[in-house]
């Protein structure tokens, strides 16, 4: 991003016409003056979780976002065909569905229109050999039998690890050291997710059904501190609920939460510039000039990155400055989005066929090392990339008219090729037609032909419709390593929360959340009087 400013990169942004209306969150009621007691700039489930938060306190909030439709990483929009309620980011809330948000109802959004559901298949992971591995919510042993039918010997391994990895998992982390379990746990997971995948499992199937699932966080498996990623399908047991309707719903129900209580949230208003008044925060300018004024608080969900650029550089403090600079995105994503005229079906190992919500690719465990040397070199060898593949409408017919179907092909490529990030506006045709045609021979009735519309986004397109994902990064960092922007940031009336922030990216509510307590603590409440 250092070659564009961010004026120009906003503008161009806002300008690349996009089919997101229909959702797009708009107050009839919006009052004329431009002063709240809270500036929230950006409207992601994070943000919008925030500000749900302090309206729920009794605060005035304004929330405001650049793009025509509210939503960040949880957008749902007819951009295929009508009818078609199509994912643009996200799809599974299984994080969402922990927090005390939803878990506790502190913030009612069931009667806002989101409702969570929850697959008996949670992932599908077909091969072109015509084996497969299916997990199964929350039944070890009929999962282990498809695994028996590639490796009885993995499959015995899967129910002895089972109770053990849930009891680690269900354990306090000052205490996940205290047992022998534990250790092996916790060392395991300091490897490599594919070293750790052969010192358990002696099937490549297995070894690369958890790497290709294990991706779908974003961090290859290939690299050190990824190596529960060997172990994926056990977590998977837990089950990965879904919004029906769509993942926008999460930031719909939050939108009409928000309103419900006299709050505004405004679309097409891009945060250009912090006003920043005797050292302090107190508002926002927007690229049309318009101003909001804040009088206790800005909350900013805009990539930390463009964030600096808003205010001078001296406000900072040099510790913030330190992280940034050296600040490091994940992979970048790339979805592929095709309406279907007909449910994609596979084959299963018990017989017949099936129809999951999720399937996920990957024929040979080493192929894993491909990302980390195509990021280096700008170059594409995708005939074995690891493949999240989602048809949400197999389990929720609300998303496709009666008699079709729809899938989006999504993981992780260059986003700087070597013949420039721009060069994706010339290829990604092509390479969604490879995929496509690729992904069609692991079903039993695909073909190009069902193939009814597409749209295609590449990594460049990932951050032209959302800036916050920059260089294509929907985590908005590299998970890896604690390296977050505080929630108080330096500037005194200024927050952040978001992917750039502690619990990171994914659809989990944890940083709005957790920004929001740190909000209300600053001005004499704590969340938990709030939502009593």
């Amino acid at each position: 991003m250092s070659s564009i400013s961010r004026r120009k990169f906003i503008k161009g942004a806002t300008l690349t016409p996009l089919t997101l209306t229909a959702m797009a969150q708009q107050n009839s009621n919006f009052r004329s003056e431009s002063q709240f007691d809270f500036v929230i700039a950006g409207a992601g489930h994070n943000s919008l979780l925030s500000a749900a938060y302090l309206a729920k306190a009794g605060f005035s909030v304004v929330v405001l976002e650049g793009r025509a439709m509210i939503g960040g990483g949880a957008k749902t929009a007819e951009v295929l065909l009508p009818g078609f309620k199509q994912d643009l980011c996200s799809t599974v809330h299984s994080g969402f569905a922990a927090n005390p948000a939803y878990r506790n109802n502190e913030i009612n959004l069931r009667d806002f229109g989101y409702e969570l559901m929850d697959p008996e298949i949670v992932v599908h992971i077909p091969f072109l050999d015509g084996a497969s591995l299916t997990v199964f919510r929350g039944d070890v042993d009929r999962t282990a039998e498809t695994i028996a039918q590639v490796s009885k010997k993995d499959a015995d391994t899967f129910r002895h690890l089972a109770p053990s990895r849930a009891k680690f998992l269900s354990a306090p982390q000052s205490e996940r050291g205290m047992s022998r379990d534990g250790v092996f746990w916790q060392r395991l997971g300091e490897l490599s997710g594919y070293d750790a995948g052969r010192q358990i499992w002696e099937s490549p199937y297995m070894q690369a059904a958890n790497l290709t699932t294990g991706h779908f966080s974003g961090v290859p498996g290939s690299d050190l501190g990824t190596g529960s990623q060997a172990v994926t399908m056990l977590s998977h047991l837990r089950g990965r609920p879904i919004p029906r309707g769509g993942s926008g719903m999460l930031t719909v129900a939050l939108g009409r939460f928000i309103e419900a209580h006299e709050g505004v949230v405004l679309t097409s208003k891009p945060v250009e510039q912090l006003i920043i008044e005797r050292g302090r925060c107190v508002g926002v300018e927007c690229l049309d000039g318009s101003q909001f004024r804040a009088r206790r608080g800005v909350i900013s969900t805009i990539h930390i990155k463009h964030l600096l650029q808003m205010a001078p550089r001296e406000l900072w403090g040099e510790e913030l400055l330190d992280i940034v600079d050296i600040w490091q995105q994940e992979h970048a994503m790339f979805a592929f989005n095709f309406a279907l005229s007909e449910s994609p079906r596979y084959a299963f190992s018990e017989g017949g066929t099936i129809a999951p919500c999720e399937a996920a690719i990957l024929q040979r465990p080493e192929s894993i090392f491909m990302l980390n040397s195509d990021q280096a070199t700008g170059e594409l060898n995708i005939e074995d990339y690891p493949l999240q593949i989602v048809h949400a409408s197999n389990v929720d017919p609300t998303r496709v008219p009666a008699g079709f179907g729809a899938v989006k092909i999504e993981g992780t490529m260059p986003y700087a090729l070597k013949q420039g990030k721009e060069h994706w506006d010339v290829i990604k045709e092509h390479v969604a037609d490879q995929l496509f045609e690729y992904y069609a021979r692991h079903t039993t009735n695909l073909t190009k032909e069902n193939v009814l519309a597409k749209v295609l986004m590449s990594p460049v397109d990932i951050e032209r419709m959302n800036p916050a994902m920059w260089r294509g990064s929907v985590h908005q960092r590299l998970r890896t390593f604690d390296n977050y922007s505080p929630y108080r940031l330096p500037i005194p009336g200024l927050y952040q929360t978001g992917g750039c922030t502690e619990g990171g990216g994914s659809i989990t509510g944890r940083p709005g959340r957790a920004a929001a307590a740190i909000v209300l603590q600053d001005n004499g409440k704590t969340l938990e009087e709030v939502v009593a």
